[in-house]
């Protein structure tokens, strides 16, 4: 999976088409993830001690990974995601790092 927790994501189909927003969580064994303000459920709730009133509460339901495209952070348009073996001047280790398609840069 090439997304992240914390990567500004555009949800390209669906209900939520065209929203952006932070990944908040990622789920990677069911491939979904939590983005945020997409996707709002409404989830009735009895009264607790963490929720003493109860009541209605609005919260982000998880949408699929395939419904997302990463934001370029250099140009801000959607991108496709490759990868790319960097290897360390200074202690000789490999790193994989992700490259924007259209933009070519790492992030």
């Amino acid at each position: 999976m090439k997304i992240r927790k914390n990567d500004n994501v555009m949800v390209i189909s669906g209900n939520a088409r065209g929203k952006t927003g932070k990944v908040l969580k990622v789920y990677r064994d069911r491939q979904r993830i939590i983005v945020e303000g997409v996707n709002i459920m409404k989830r009735h709730t009895r009264p607790s001690q963490k929720n003493p009133q109860g009541g209605i509460i609005q919260k982000e339901a998880t949408i699929h990974v395939s419904n997302v495209m990463l934001i370029d952070p250099k140009t801000n348009e959607v991108t496709r995601v490759g990868t790319k073996v960097v290897k360390d001047a200074t202690t000789g280790r490999k790193t994989r790092m992700r490259v924007s398609k259209s933009s070519g840069e790492t992030f």
